[in-house]
């Protein structure tokens, strides 16, 4: 839906907007875009999806995130799926450069509650934030969000939906070429544990090897 530029408050006027970009001149202009979004806001700036998951961590209530899908250690959409899945009280908005119709529908089907392109006006981003925090969804009005993809992709994103934020850490290693004893010693676990998240995967993915659950994990990659 298009958004105007009301700006609906909270009970106290009070608001925290974490803003996920490693690029910091960007990370200013959504400061710019937020601004007036509460009558007091806190704002929390993060370069790393480490660096928003250790802030949302460690404030007692986030009003929103804003992410970027292209973030040092993220891999395709694997930033978004975890937030949804680790913390799904706490709405996404996906802030990106990217305006495939497919990207971002399949944002959507994650759990996104809104997506702005990069290229937006600061008054379109600001207009987008306040009707989701007002508990709307916000994507561009050109996107048909009824036109969904084919059956085979769908089910696969559903599936890849059902990973738990960890399983997804370990098919996002996998997919970089780590052996389970790399991957146990990045996660700090044991061997097993790593070994129980492959098989874990394998069945939601519903695949029978880690090569088939990688080539199926790359069918959603993000458009270059």
């Amino acid at each position: 839906m298009s958004a105007g530029l009301s700006t609906p408050l909270s009970v106290d006027g009070r608001g925290t907007i974490i803003i996920a970009d490693d690029h910091p001149l960007f990370r200013g202009a959504l400061r710019q875009a937020v601004n007036g979004i509460f009558r007091h806001l806190h704002v929390i700036e993060a370069g790393t999806l480490e660096e928003a998951t250790a802030a949302i961590a460690a404030e007692p209530e986030v009003d929103l995130v804003l992410l970027d899908l292209k973030m040092p250690g993220v891999n395709g959409f694997s930033g978004l799926t975890f937030l949804r899945s680790q913390h799904p009280s706490v709405p996404v908005i996906v802030v990106s450069g990217i305006e495939d119709p497919a990207t971002i529908r399949t944002c959507i089907e994650f759990g996104a509650s809104g997506y702005i392109p990069k290229t937006s006006s600061i008054e379109t981003m600001h207009g987008a934030i306040a009707t989701v925090i007002g508990g709307g969804q916000w994507t561009p009005p050109h996107i048909r969000l009824d036109v969904g993809a084919d059956k085979e992709t769908a089910d696969l994103v559903r599936r890849l939906a059902s990973l738990t934020p960890q399983q997804m850490r370990v098919l996002t290693m996998l997919s970089e070429g780590l052996l389970n004893k790399q991957i146990a010693y990045e996660l700090s676990v044991s061997e097993a544990t790593v070994k129980a998240h492959v098989s874990a995967i394998l069945m939601k993915l519903g695949v029978e090897s880690r090569t088939q659950a990688v080539i199926a994990a790359s069918k959603i990659e993000l458009p270059a």
